[in-house]
């Protein structure tokens, strides 16, 4: 996915990678973030995107959208998932973020994508007193639970698979802009 803008949830919180003192010649105290993502810059994104064949994507598409920035080491619950999207998030990661914001605050413009590795889980869950469970064994239960779930092992997995994809993108993104 490129990203077209950010939800920096860390930074609204008091985390931010500007606090403390700024040196001018990095960049300007309050940077404006409206234009993170640079329109040009996507824009050849998807053009690189368009000129890749099929063989390499695969059923692979290419989406733009809003990165949420959390701060992890854990993925959400399903309460967080549904609040994100409410936000307006497409996606959500513990990455990427603070680094565009520091690269703003020097005046370099950035295209940022991100590999969506897993899916959220967005419906809120069973109750404990729902009847379709009153039989259910202690390991059915967390099975039944656990439908959809993050898995690490599974994630790394799925970058692994999507890494020559997103290596001929780079490539392709540096070829249409001639540098």
């Amino acid at each position: 996915m490129l990203l077209s803008d950010h939800l920096n949830l860390p930074g609204l919180s008091g985390t931010h990678p500007l606090l403390g003192p700024n040196d001018p010649l990095f960049g300007p105290r309050f940077p404006p973030l409206s234009d993170a993502y640079n329109l040009s810059l996507r824009r050849t994104g998807h053009l690189a995107w368009s000129k890749l064949g099929q063989a390499q994507l695969g059923t692979r598409r290419l989406h733009e959208g809003v990165y949420a920035f959390v701060s992890g080491p854990s993925y959400e619950t399903r309460a967080e998932c549904r609040m994100l999207r409410l936000l307006g998030a497409d996606v959500v990661g513990m990455s990427t973020v603070p680094e565009v914001i520091t690269a703003r605050h020097a005046g370099i413009k950035v295209l940022a994508l991100s590999l969506v590795t897993n899916s959220a889980v967005l419906d809120a869950g069973p109750r404990g007193d729902a009847v379709e469970l009153t039989n259910l064994s202690e390991n059915e239960l967390e099975e039944y639970l656990g439908r959809g779930m993050a898995n690490h092992a599974e994630v790394l997995e799925a970058g692994k698979e999507a890494a020559k994809v997103m290596q001929s993108l780079i490539e392709k993104i540096i070829e249409e802009m001639d540098v």
